[in-house]
């Protein structure tokens, strides 16, 4: 029988940022979601990536800090918006609400990052894709939580001892 050498994810941002801290002493590897976010959008060399997510997570400190350390600029949405998104997260699909009228805002707001000169968005809340996909973005899409999903299955295979 083979054992997965133990590891940890925190598949939330703001859980995360509590954790971080305690991460360099932890005696098992975490994986950071924004890390595995940034590390997709190196390998698939985007430039500017916008940032969507609750109104902490587009003005918090986690996704900024990761992608400026590899080159890669960001945008967030303007006050206005970031605050009309959040109340969408909240009021509507944590709610399993998922309208018309918040898809055409998010594909309006992806459109202005888009023309603001993204080449990618980052879906950084865990109900954003399940409004948004890559068939009805205007960018191509860095889903958060898939992309740490498939790093900890990746982990899990490749730390695998007999």
């Amino acid at each position: 029988m083979q054992r997965v050498q133990p590891f940890a994810i925190v598949p939330s941002v703001w859980k995360e940022q509590l954790y971080w801290e305690d991460m360099p002493i932890s005696p098992i590897p975490w994986l950071h979601i924004a890390q595995e976010v940034v590390a997709e959008a190196k390998r698939k060399e985007y430039k500017c990536l916008g940032v969507l997510g609750t109104r902490y997570l587009m003005e918090g400190p986690v996704y900024p800090s990761k992608i400026t350390a590899v080159g890669i600029e960001h945008i967030i949405p303007e006050v206005k918006d970031r605050e009309r998104i959040n109340q969408i997260i909240f009021d509507e699909l944590v709610n399993a609400r998922f309208t018309s009228e918040a898809l055409v805002y998010f594909k309006g707001i992806i459109n202005e990052l888009k023309n603001k000169g993204c080449d990618a968005v980052i879906l950084g809340c865990t109900e954003i894709p399940l409004l948004v996909n890559q068939e009805n973005s205007p960018l191509p899409i860095l889903d958060s939580t898939r992309l740490l999903a498939r790093a900890a299955l990746k982990k899990a295979i490749s730390s695998t001892s007999g």
